[in-house]
């Protein structure tokens, strides 16, 4: 057995396990990891970010694209807790990330030592980290390193994905000790997780029964590589069908039996279509507040009247929110095919439901196209997305930011294949979107990768942006610029008509704005800002056609509207609001299902 250090343990282990990228800082507290990456037998492209958020995040959308897990690394302390919000953001959307942080030496723990946390206990950062990471592990000896590892893997990669913690001490990392690496194929399970017959049966029937039927499609969907079985299912049964957040790619949106997004920010059709259904399918979805309109009934959904069949990995999700009336704990597309194996051949007649459907589409297509298609300068949130549809090829990825960004993509821009659509739904980070459209590039070289935000989530993490030079990664940045949070004042002025805290202005009132076209180039990016109307698609063909790193600055209206509301959202009305808006709220609270 050779006798290697914790940090080529570690290194050569990412490596025979198919990690084929790493990002990080190299902070004193894990140097004698990174250093390893540099061994001919264990080499592994390092990508050096600019905040270690930024790493896990990175890590994030590369895993996003190709389903494959990537390594973020960092320090001890300050390093290691700036990993938390990308874990937590991994974590939220069920996502695989592999993080290895420094840890205190053995020898030095509890003495309060260079960033370590030890005023209730020695090295407290570890529960800082398992509150976000599906699992994680403190190695104490050299020894322990190849168990820890593919156990991490299989953790990752088995169930329900998630991101896991492992801490290595700066003294483990250094130490070494004659051990075997264990091959990660005999640690995984062979196959999938098949559903129950009785189950499936039961689903079957309670399907056949509907009269107007309805497939809510999320990001385990997509996850599970399900789309081509639901779509097949659908397709059989002539199901229509909405998707949530993170289950927007997982149906081609120009299908007509699209419905379209649930939730607060869904559409018109999509939350009239699933909160009109007899019977739910609900296939990797978690029923989050905003993808069921925070469970008022008929918002969103009517669970019940209406039958749910789950259908999800996690036992846990099961009748969390909704009771179900069947409840099948399977791997996506086995359970999904296995239900349409069950029903008969001829679907029933749904001419008068789809025809219902198809009205309700055209209203909304009229809708959407007041805003997508106005000349109004600075432009309406839509605007942008429907240029760049026309610019882009239908498998481009497109990620995209929180706050209005977020709402409008959902909305406006339509989507055709899985893993082209990346957002941080669950959790919704603001300073995503910019180093995960470096991970997406990563892991599709081969893509269009474009990232599209606002002027306020850019601004948290627009550093990353020196990746595309340093790291050769041709990512397009469109930045919808309204000079603030305008989300967070859109609900702010609609919660109590007042706003703080949500203007980037100067001391006499002016909106302030960075010149982001000069700050692009100025990190050597190539970069416009549009100053009218018809420049827009001409710039963004221009940046698009580059394949270059480029950014794309685009005036937004501070009033503008961003995406419609046609769901709802629980936010309190504070008591000393008195008028109309405490009596909706107190309505529509009354009528949450969840309770």
């Amino acid at each position: 057995m050779p006798r290697l250090t914790g940090g080529q343990i570690i290194a050569r282990t990412l490596r025979a396990y198919g990690v084929d990228h790493v990002a990080g800082i190299p902070g004193h507290g894990i140097w004698s990891v990174t250093d390893a990456f540099l061994d001919d037998d264990s080499r592994i492209p390092f990508h050096q970010v600019f905040h270690e958020q930024s790493a896990v995040h990175l890590a994030d959308g590369y895993y996003r694209v190709t389903g494959r897990p990537m390594a973020a690394v960092a320090s001890i302390g300050a390093g290691a807790s700036n990993t938390v919000i990308g874990l937590a953001t991994a974590f939220s959307d069920s996502t695989s990330v592999l993080v290895v942080t420094g840890g205190p030496p053995t020898h030095m723990r509890g003495h309060g030592l260079l960033q370590e946390l030890d005023r209730n206990n020695a090295n407290d950062f570890p529960k800082a980290a398992e509150a976000v990471s599906k699992r994680h592990w403190v190695a104490t000896r050299v020894e322990e390193l190849p168990f820890i590892l593919h156990r991490s893997f299989n953790s990752m990669l088995t169930g329900r994905p998630g991101p896991v913690h492992v801490e290595v001490p700066m003294d483990v990392q250094a130490e070494s000790a004659e051990v075997a690496l264990h091959d990660l194929a005999p640690r995984l399970p062979a196959g999938r997780q098949y559903p129950d017959p009785a189950a499936v049966d039961r689903a079957a029937r309670v399907l056949h029964s509907a009269r107007r039927p309805v497939l809510v499609v999320g990001g385990g969907t997509i996850t599970a590589d399900a789309c081509a079985q639901v779509l097949a299912l659908a397709e059989r049964w002539q199901i229509p069908v909405v998707t949530t957040w993170n289950g927007k790619g997982a149906f081609p949106e120009d299908h007509v039996l699209f419905a379209g997004s649930v939730g607060q920010t869904g559409t018109v059709p999509g939350n009239v279509i699933a909160a009109s259904a007899d019977v739910v399918v609900a296939v990797g979805c978690r029923f989050t507040d905003w993808s069921a309109s925070s469970y008022a009934k008929g918002m969103s959904f009517s669970i019940p009247p209406a039958r749910l069949v789950h259908i999800d990995i996690d036992p846990h999700e099961i009748g969390k929110n909704y009771p179900a009336e069947v409840g099948i704990v399977a791997d996506a597309a086995p359970a999904v095919q296995a239900v349409t194996d069950s029903l008969p051949e001829a679907a029933p007649d749904r001419s008068g439901y789809l025809d219902e459907l198809a009205i309700l589409q055209q209203d909304w297509e009229r809708r959407l196209a007041g805003r997508r298609d106005s000349d109004r300068f600075p432009f309406t949130s839509q605007r942008p997305l429907g240029a760049l549809r026309k610019a882009l090829p239908r498998d481009a990825i497109v990620v995209v930011g929180s706050g209005n960004t977020q709402g409008a993509v959902k909305q406006t821009f339509p989507v055709y294949e899985p893993r082209t659509h990346l957002t941080s739904g669950g959790f919704s980070s603001m300073g995503w979107a910019v180093p995960a459209a470096l991970g997406a590039k990563l892991g599709r070289p081969d893509r269009h990768v474009v990232c599209v935000l606002g002027d306020g989530d850019f601004l948290m993490t627009a550093q990353e942006i020196a990746l595309c030079v340093t790291g050769g990664i041709p990512v397009v940045f469109v930045v919808q610029n309204n000079s603030g949070y305008m989300s967070i004042r859109g609900g702010q002025r609609k919660l109590t008509s007042r706003h703080i805290g949500t203007e980037f202005n100067r001391p006499d009132g002016e909106p302030y704005s960075p010149d982001f076209a000069a700050l692009g180039r100025a990190f050597g990016l190539a970069s416009w800002r549009v100053e009218s109307p018809g420049e827009l698609e001409p710039v963004l063909r221009k940046a698009i056609d580059s394949g270059a790193p480029a950014l794309v600055e685009v005036p937004t209206d501070r009033d503008a509207a961003g995406p419609w509301t046609p769901g709802w959202w629980d936010f309190p009305v504070p008591d000393y609001i008195t008028d109309e808006r405490q009596d909706e709220y107190r309505r529509i609270r009354a009528d949450e299902q969840h309770l």
